[in-house]
């Protein structure tokens, strides 16, 4: 499996992500940009997800069927189809830890499909409903504290 590169121009992997993508700010997704995506893949599909929260990994954007030519996802943007996310929501749900730092990843998953699946299907469906189409991975890590 190949790996792509996941970064953005708002933090950098390992270090603080910005108060304004947060519950304390505007609540907007950072701009991510994904190199290295196979010629072959059709789409991409991104997970963010904080595993350091108390009751257990807290899914914060499940998003499919993005172009896999696109290469950017920018700031407060929604390039595809939105899953549920952990706080029952549809759609991006900042980081809002309510105790300690946790750590924020951002998994890109490059896919030779697209997927067949209902608005506001949660991150099991997508893990499951990606199996056996993933070509290259790759993922951003930020921390936050409040």
């Amino acid at each position: 499996m190949k790996d792509l590169s996941v970064k953005s121009s708002a933090f950098e992997s390992g270090k603080l992500i910005p108060k304004k993508y947060t519950c304390d700010g505007q609540e907007i997704n950072p701009p991510l940009t994904i190199e290295g995506v196979p010629k072959e893949a059709k789409t991409l599909v991104l997970i963010v997800d904080d595993p350091d929260a108390p009751s257990g990994t807290f899914d914060h954007w499940v998003v499919w069927n993005i172009p896999a030519s696109m290469g950017k996802i920018g700031e407060n943007n929604v390039p595809g189809i939105e899953g549920m996310n952990g706080a029952r929501q549809i759609g991006y749900f900042g980081p809002c830890p309510p105790s300690g730092t946790h750590r924020y990843f951002f998994k890109v998953y490059a896919l030779d499909t697209e997927l067949s699946l209902a608005v506001g299907s949660k991150k099991r469906d997508v893990e499951k409903a990606i199996q056996n189409h993933v070509l290259a991975k790759g993922e951003l890590m930020g921390i936050y504290s409040r």
